[in-house]
């Protein structure tokens, strides 16, 4: 059996590591990804922050060895879903099934003056440089906003300004920070983690925006535009930007209205063969890499009944975990399940320091299975 997944992040590295448990040099399975490496979304606030370097939260694809996993750096150029083929800067590749797991792209551009007035922390490159943006700065207004929807990890946003907050504190630099979103609550499903946050915005004196999004910067007077027109001052703008499918899946037809529909259960697209998991897809879960790993864990069992003749029950029941940066330290830890019709339901626990070893067991033992060795311990920068 052939099996091609494209793109190496949470959902193809989780696939990939469960189907060479399973069947080992009985599959070959062909793992593509453009990148040299893997990092961590929450990897990338650490750099942001001086917490880490960025060498430090990469995982080179190099150290991906499996028994019946081969490992390929290319761009990906055209795909076709009913032949189930790519074509690659590498050269052409087919398959008998084939995971689509490419995640979204993202595109500060599309933002009307975010490249020259802001700077945007969601792709690594943008987060690693918002680090010299943060050492450099005076003081001032600062506004964390969203620039689209959907777009990846919801608590990302609120993360950032608390973080910003502990880490523009510290250095007694004055600040003013306001969060623009357009949620209604910092973490919608989970009512008990909104209020948590909102009670950390309230202490801290961090203004809170729901239900708004900035849509433009103006450069020359330094001021964000929200959708209504309304504008807001600011001496430093960190954005979260437009998320876009890939273009490669758009051109492929595989997407209708931005996103690739799939079965919720089964994470099948219409194409007999062809699976599409993550924030590729308009499964209805939010775009996070943990709701990517539990969509691979259901996609690798059933490929491995197909494998044995046997017949494919696994289902996806929408189930994730997440860890959340309250500053100070401490970290709260949040449990939601998406379920097809139905309000999604979980649980909060409460921020403390006793999480924090918890999310870094969360890294540890993903960089374990996927990479085969012991997570490196982070490279704390000098402070400054």
């Amino acid at each position: 059996m052939r099996v091609l997944v494209l793109g190496a992040g949470f959902g193809g590295l989780e696939l990939t590591t469960r189907l060479s448990a399973a069947l080992g040099g009985d599959a070959e399975v062909t793992l593509i990804d453009k990148a040299d490496g893997f990092v961590f979304g929450f990897a990338k606030l650490d750099v942001m922050f001086g917490r880490a370097t960025p060498t430090a939260v990469h995982h080179p694809y190099a150290e991906v060895v499996k028994p019946g996993v081969r490992f390929v750096r290319a761009a990906i150029r055209a795909i076709d879903p009913v032949g189930r083929s790519v074509e690659t800067d590498a050269g052409r590749f087919t398959a008998d099934i084939m995971v689509v797991a490419l995640g979204a792209d993202l595109h500060p551009e599309a933002t009307p003056g975010l490249v020259e007035a802001g700077h945007e922390f969601y792709t690594e490159a943008g987060a690693f440089q918002t680090r010299d943006v943060l050492e450099r700065f005076t003081g001032g207004r600062v506004i964390v906003a969203v620039t689209s929807t959907p777009f990846k990890c919801p608590p990302a946003p609120s993360e950032a300004a608390l973080m910003t907050d502990d880490y523009l504190t510290a250095r007694g630099i004055p600040h003013e920070i306001s969060l623009v979103m357009p949620l209604p609550a910092p973490i919608p499903p989970s009512p008990d983690a909104s209020a948590a946050l909102l009670a950390a915005f309230a202490e801290r004196g961090i203004a809170w925006h729901p239900n708004r999004i900035v849509r433009s910067l103006d450069p020359q007077r330094r001021v964000a535009v929200f959708a209504d027109g309304d504008e807001m001052p600011f001496d430093l703008f960190l954005g979260v930007p437009v998320h876009r499918v890939p273009e490669v899946v758009r051109n492929s037809g595989m997407a209708v209205d931005g996103w690739i529909p799939v079965d919720s259960l089964t994470l099948e697209t219409r194409y007999p063969g062809v699976y599409a998991i993550g924030d590729v897809t308009s499964v209805g879960t939010p775009k996070a890499g943990v709701f990517a790993e539990g969509q691979a864990a259901i996609v690798a069992e059933r490929i491995i009944a197909r494998h044995s003749d046997g017949q494919a029950t696994a289902t996806y029941g929408g189930r994730g975990i997440c860890y959340v940066e309250f500053g100070a330290d401490k970290v709260g830890r949040v449990e939601v399940t998406f379920v097809q019709g139905q309000r999604p339901s979980g649980r909060f626990d409460d921020a403390s320091e006793l999480y924090r070893a918890d999310k870094h067991e969360f890294g540890a033992d993903r960089v374990r299975r996927w990479f085969g060795r012991e997570r490196l311990t982070p490279e704390v920068a000098p402070p400054v």
